[in-house]
C-alpha cells in the first residue's frame, strides 16, 4: 500500500501511529456499516421461524446494500490515501451510491426472498427433489452478482441496465474472482451456521474490506475498459 507524502503529517511516520491509525479505521467502517446497515437485521433472530417472515427479514436487508457499498468505498479510500478520516470517507460513499444500489439491490433482495420462500414449501408443493438444488445455485449465483454490483456500484457511476451486464459479464470474465466470492459466501454462510447471524452482522464492515479487495481486479479493468471513473476519485 503506497502512501503520499501528506499521510505522515497527520498519521505519523512510526509503526505505533500507522497501527492505530489502522485499528481505528476498522473500528469506524465497521461501527458504521452496523449502525446504517446491520441493527434492523439484529431484529431477524426475534421473529417467529415461519416462512410469511421471511419477507420481513427481506425488508430488515434493505439499508445494507448502501451501508455496504458505503463500506467498500472507504475501505478504497483506506488503500489509496490514508488518513484519520474513515467516517467522513464512509458517509461521503453512503451519499453518492445509496440510491444507485438501492435500484438493483432492493429487487435482488426480493428475488433471494421469493427463493427462500419457495423452498420453505418444497416439501408440501411436491415438486422433484432436483428443483431445490436448482434453487439453492440460483440464490448462491444471484449473490455472487450482488457481491459484484455492490463493488462496482462503489466506484463507479453506472446506470443500472449496464451494471447489471459488468456484473453478468465479470463473473464468468474473472473465473478467480469468482471463486473469491464465492470463498467470502461460504464463509459468511460458516459464520451464521458454527456461529450466529449476529456476529456475521457484527463483522460486515471486514467482509465489506475482504469484498474490496478479492474485487479489485473487476473494478480496475471496468474502469479502464469501460467507464470513467465516479466523483469518488475526484
Amino acid at each position: 500500500m503506497g502512501s503520499r507524502p501528506g499521510d505522515h503529517d497527520e498519521i505519523g511516520a512510526g509503526p505505533l501511529s500507522r497501527g492505530a491509525a489502522v485499528v481505528l479505521w476498522v473500528l469506524v467502517v465497521c461501527g458504521l456499516v452496523v449502525l446504517t446497515g446491520g441493527v434492523p437485521l439484529l431484529l431477524v433472530p426475534f421473529l417467529r421461524d415461519d416462512p410469511s417472515n421471511l419477507w420481513i427479514a427481506a425488508l430488515l436487508a434493505l439499508p445494507m446494500g448502501p451501508a455496504l457499498a458505503a463500506g467498500i468505498f472507504s475501505w478504497r479510500r483506506f488503500v489509496v490515501e490514508r488518513d484519520l478520516s474513515p467516517a467522513r470517507h464512509f458517509w461521503r460513499g453512503y451519499r453518492l451510491n445509496a440510491l444507485d444500489v438501492l435500484r438493483w439491490w432492493a429487487p435482488t433482495v426480493a428475488a433471494l426472498a421469493v427463493i427462500g420462500f419457495s423452498l420453505s414449501y418444497l416439501d408440501s408443493a411436491g415438486v422433484p427433489s432436483g428443483y431445490g438444488v436448482v434453487l439453492v445455485v440460483v440464490a448462491a449465483g444471484l449473490l455472487m452478482w450482488a457481491v459484484l454490483a455492490l463493488s462496482l456500484t462503489s466506484h463507479l457511476s453506472l446506470r443500472t441496465r449496464d451494471l447489471a451486464r459488468l456484473s453478468t459479464y465479470y463473473l464468468a470474465a474473472k473465473p478467480l474472482v469468482t471463486l473469491g466470492i464465492l470463498s467470502l459466501l461460504v464463509l459468511g454462510f460458516g459464520i451464521v451456521l458454527f456461529l450466529s447471524d449476529w456476529v456475521l452482522v457484527m463483522v460486515s464492515g471486514l467482509l465489506a474490506f475482504a469484498v474490496m479487495t478479492t474485487t479489485e481486479p473487476v473494478v480496475r479493468d471496468a474502469t479502464e475498459r469501460f467507464t470513467a471513473p465516479s466523483s469518488e476519485a475526484a
